[in-house]
């Protein structure tokens, strides 16, 4: 490799790692600190769950 192109895939790299860095704090500045999933797993309607805001949701 040449010394060129190995200065740009170093500026590259710390431009992603700027961006999730961002990205990150942004985050954080929403949804306070701590692990935050992006996605979440879709729970059917007869899992059982014991908490009083879900007890009548069944009924249909």
């Amino acid at each position: 490799m040449s010394p060129k192109k190995k200065t740009q895939k170093s500026r590259l790299d710390d431009v992603i790692k700027a961006m999730r860095r961002g990205n990150r704090e942004g985050q954080q500045e929403v949804l306070g600190p701590g692990f935050h999933s992006t996605h979440s797993v879709h729970r059917s309607k007869k899992t059982y769950t014991r908490k009083a805001k879900h007890k009548g949701s069944l009924d249909e």
